[in-house]
């Protein structure tokens, strides 16, 4: 990106000249933690609690892959304590910031270390799907270990890790274990308030199970396919009309094709994105005469909604009662 080649050398002499101004002053300040979008900020704030300030870079309705950080934001992430962001497939834009930290001392967590991505066949999912689901199941999971970060095929794999309870866990323990080495005097809060956190995704985790686990049909629709991990965990199946990339045009015979899916197997509802365009969805439904439904990404929420209560168990318990209209 240009962007970054002209922030570059601006972020080298702001950083030379005040990088680390307060720590010279010996002043005690509360722990500054700087993350990407809505599920880093509020896995993290619930890490934090009121040990420190977490903040977002992006707010609802920000596109997190076309995202470019400003002057601003690149101030913000250098002069925080701790920088938290998903991964490099949702956040494409994390490497080239990354690269601009050398003389930072801010600490950058990347939340999903250790989980096993996947990559989507270009939603190629209308083709096949009368055969054994179990078996097709165990090959996604043989497919995910083999794709980790750093492979180098950002382009197809399936960033949406945090939409699998069981994942959401995993990252929200990786964030704590390095907040609580960075801020070592509030440790035993860190860990109070996750295992707090912890419990309510395990919680949400034991309901997702019991309400899909004696289920019949396992196979729901989307329009944009984000709900492939959350699929994998409790062996559904995802149908999506276009791939990974929600703006991909879809070709008529594509669409017929999906179509006569959902008519040959009963389809109930098509699901669409509550952040994104709904007019594939739109129009197979009408042809169809199926329902709409909405399931979320959970990649925003807006500050009134957030003043409201809504959060991530929130949202991720509304898109539970939403799938319960086909998983049955």
């Amino acid at each position: 990106m240009n962007l970054f080649k002209k922030i570059i050398p601006f972020m080298a002499l702001f950083l030379a000249a005040c990088g680390t101004s307060n720590t010279e002053e010996g002043t005690t300040e509360s722990l500054d933690v700087v993350t990407t979008f809505y599920p880093m900020y509020n896995f993290t704030e619930n890490i934090v609690g009121t040990n420190g300030n977490v903040t977002a870079l992006l707010g609802a309705g920000q596109d997190t892959h076309s995202y470019e950080p400003t002057p601003k934001d690149m101030a913000a992430i250098a002069e925080a304590d701790v920088f938290v962001y998903s991964s490099e497939y949702m956040e494409t834009w994390v490497p080239s910031v990354l690269e601009t930290l050398s003389d930072s001392d801010v600490t950058v967590i990347n939340a999903s270390e250790g989980i096993p991505f996947y990559e989507d066949d270009d939603a190629d999912h209308g083709h096949d799907h009368d055969h054994d689901h179990e078996e097709d199941h165990a090959h996604d999971h043989d497919d995910e270990e083999e794709h980790h970060e750093g492979d180098g095929h950002n382009h197809a794999v399936d960033p949406h890790v945090w939409l699998d309870p069981v994942y959401a866990k995993q990252m929200v323990e990786t964030i704590s274990a390095t907040i609580q080495s960075v801020d070592s005097e509030n440790k035993m809060a860190y860990q109070e308030n996750t295992a707090a956190y912890v419990e309510q995704l395990e919680a949400l985790d034991a309901e997702f199970q019991t309400a899909f686990q004696a289920a019949d049909n396992r196979v729901f629709v989307v329009q944009h396919a984000a709900f492939g991990y959350l699929a994998r965990r409790y062996d559904l199946t995802e149908v999506s009309i276009s791939a990974l990339t929600s703006n991909q045009e879809v070709s008529p015979a594509k669409l017929a094709e999906i179509g006569n899916f959902i008519k040959e197997n009963d389809v109930e509802v098509i699901y669409y994105q509550d952040s994104g365009n709904n007019d594939l969805a739109t129009t197979l439904a009408k042809e169809t005469d199926t329902e709409l439904g909405v399931l979320s990404a959970v990649e925003g929420i807006t500050k009134s909604d957030q003043e409201a209560g809504i959060d991530y168990l929130t949202i991720m318990h509304n898109n539970l009662e939403a799938l319960k209209q086909t998983i049955n």
